[in-house]
């Protein structure tokens, strides 16, 4: 496992991250969750991503319970504020001060750990001040309670703004959690560059596209029972977009490029997202150990810059590469 900075900062992190998303608390049962994280530490990934929202907490304390025992400071633990918790109240959501320091608060007691490595703004709160928003992120860190601050889906308008502010408040922004995979490339004309300027890094979630780029859904054949596109409950609203006939038959054409690089379809997908040098890491999530142990081969691919002409001409006419669509809810949605 190779590690990289986060941003323009001394802190490494493992380029492959275990983010527990869609799984911990909700699809997978604790202890095959718990198997998952012992995977990733055995890969040596020490670098795990969860968040508040995910599964109305319960994610969090199911990592937290699973890596109970762990030595803390060989970890890197992110986790996220934003979205509603609890009973969603008028509070109960947003970037506000309030919501900020409840949220730290709680995300650390459910993890049962004294500080957080990364707190990341899930989304940008366009009802909060950002001055707030910036002056309640730099107490959380002069208290101890996260080390660095990140945000997730901000544009690079956003970033430029947000970084801006919060030197001017003593500490610096250090990363952007955007989606990105070969499909989806929305940060590619505005986001990378604006965060190269200001130091900062991606830290990419869905790097497979949902799934999709595995190469599992085949053009006009019908969905694998038991995966993501067959989940009511696991992102089944989100991979709709991809399970189109001519997207799928354009990933195919991905499998003579994974067989040329000796990897899977997956490990592919995976390796392309880290040839870009500003992304710091990929979230990568399981509902089995093994998985774990194949995600973790696309650590260290370089792909030959043929290879990834290869792969731009086979996706070419299904590649999304509009920035209008990083957004955030224009009001707090519950």
């Amino acid at each position: 496992m190779e590690y990289r900075y986060l941003g323009r900062s001394g802190l490494k992190i493992t380029e492959i991250t275990y983010g527990n998303w869609l799984t911990h608390g909700s699809q997978v049962e604790n202890d095959v969750a718990t198997a998952c994280v012992r995977a990733a530490l055995d890969a040596g990934i020490t670098t795990f991503d969860t968040a508040d929202v995910y599964a109305n907490g319960r994610a969090e304390e199911v990592l937290g319970a699973a890596l109970a025992g762990q030595r803390r400071e060989s970890l890197e633990i992110f986790t996220k504020v934003y979205w509603p918790v609890g009973p969603k109240g008028p509070n109960d959501t947003g970037l506000s001060r309030k919501h900020i320091m409840e949220g730290i608060n709680n995300s650390l007691r459910r993890l049962n750990m004294d500080y957080v490595d990364l707190y990341q703004a899930h989304r940008f709160d366009h009802e909060t001040p950002l001055e707030e928003t910036i002056a309640a992120f730099a107490d959380v860190v002069r208290a101890g309670k996260a080390l660095y601050i990140g945000v997730s889906e901000w544009t690079a308008d956003q970033l430029r703004r947000g970084q801006f502010l919060a030197r001017a408040a003593g500490f610096s922004l250090v990363s952007n959690q955007p989606q990105y995979s070969a499909l989806w490339r929305v940060i590619e004309p505005e986001v990378i560059p604006a965060a190269r300027e200001l130091g900062m890094s991606q830290v990419v979630w869905s790097p497979m596209a949902q799934g999709v780029l595995s190469g599992k859904y085949l053009p006009g054949q019908p969905l694998p029972g038991g995966s993501r596109a067959t989940d009511e409950h696991g992102g089944k609203e989100m991979i709709s977009r991809f399970l189109d006939d001519g997207i799928l038959t354009n990933v195919q054409k991905l499998r003579p490029v994974a067989e040329e690089l000796g990897l899977t379809m997956a490990q592919l997908a995976i390796a392309w997202v880290l040839q870009n040098d500003n992304v710091a890491t990929a979230l990568v999530g399981a509902s089995r150990p093994e998985q774990v142990a194949e995600n973790v081969k696309a650590s260290g691919v370089r792909i030959p810059a043929e290879l990834m002409a290869a792969i731009d001409d086979a996706l070419a006419p299904s590649i999304v590469n509009d920035p209008a669509k990083t957004v955030s809810p224009p009001t707090r949605v519950v």
